[in-house]
């Protein structure tokens, strides 16, 4: 069955996030960004840094509230949740942090940061710790870890405990917000590696953001390619990479490191010319168009619409023709 054919698990409708930084002044995080999640697979959220990846994950846990728009999670509107039905959300939803030494209370165990969510589901002290033990052993700890502190780790252990953490509720969906960036490059590859491990034994659906694009060709299904805000491109990862229609997605992928260096002399690298503007209340217009080499008069005056230019092949750019 494809995917069109299915329910999606998440459903993001036209959200906004604005937060308002002065008089008449908003800074437009996330504008009218819609796409939608099935279940089992991995969709990567890739942009610069300031584009609106993390403050997207955060609405659609409910981290943030959406300015506008709706985030559906299973049917369900996440944002008219009763109480009972966001205890239970909670437990089907969960986030790794970005930041492993940020993300981890200093002042507890790690027995006490992984079984948090047990206690507060209703499992008894020894069960929790019973628990907790399975978990530590999973992501490649051991009991012996469960009674130190966050401080006597290394960055990769820490985000195993993260990792540990949010798997403890036994969630279907995880947010993953730059799960790697903080950490070795050959942590890394042991991170990506379970998470794919998990993602197989458990079912597990996730939403993996990241700025580093080999890593989210490597783990991803589909990818979202966002820009100030708003989604320029989305498709299936093998369409992606080897048929990029944006300008923007165009110079992400020419950024990406090659190994042969035959191929990487071959392969000329796009530079983007100029910075990127500011979020705060934005022209109506494509918010590439600055510094967009093709950009046309119409791109400085009329905002691109997401259009399907082929199955499940979405580009938001006026020369691009359907």
């Amino acid at each position: 069955m494809s995917n069109n054919e299915k329910q999606p698990l998440v459903q993001v409708n036209d959200v906004c996030k604005y937060f308002h930084v002065g008089k008449n002044a908003d800074l437009k995080a996330v504008d009218h960004v819609s796409f939608e999640i099935y279940k089992g697979e991995t969709v990567g959220l890739v942009g610069e840094s300031g584009c609106g990846k993390s403050t997207m994950g955060r609405c659609m846990i409910r981290l943030y509230e959406p300015t506008a728009g709706e985030v559906m999670y299973d049917g369900k509107d996440i944002t008219k949740l009763t109480a009972a039905e966001q205890k239970e959300f909670c437990k089907k939803v969960q986030m790794i942090f970005q930041n492993p030494y940020a993300s981890l209370n200093s002042r507890m165990t790690v027995k006490e940061i992984v079984g948090e969510g047990l206690r507060e589901h209703g499992m008894s002290a020894k069960d929790a710790d019973e628990k907790v033990q399975e978990l530590l052993e999973i992501v490649g700890l051991n009991k012996d870890h469960m009674s130190r502190f966050p401080h006597e780790f290394s960055g990769g252990q820490r985000q195993r405990i993260g990792i540990a953490r949010a798997l403890s509720v036994s969630p279907d969906f995880i947010i993953c917000d730059e799960p790697i960036s903080a950490l070795d490059v050959s942590v890394q590859a042991q991170v990506i590696n379970m998470l794919k491990d998990l993602q197989a034994e458990r079912g597990l659906t996730y939403l993996f953001i990241a700025h580093d694009l080999s890593v989210v060709k490597y783990i991803s299904d589909r990818v979202i390619v966002m820009y100030l805000g708003t989604i320029v491109e989305t498709a299936e990862t093998e369409e992606l990479y080897g048929n990029t229609l944006h300008p923007y997605t165009k110079a992400l992928l020419s950024a990406i490191p090659e190994a042969d260096p035959d191929r990487a002399k071959a392969n000329k690298r796009i530079l983007i010319k100029g910075e990127i503007p500011s979020p705060i209340n934005p022209k109506n217009c494509c918010r590439f168009a600055e510094r967009c080499s093709y950009a046309t008069e119409r791109c400085f005056n009329e905002m691109p619409k997401l259009r399907e230019v082929k199955p499940g092949h979405k580009v938001a750019c006026h020369l691009v023709e359907e």
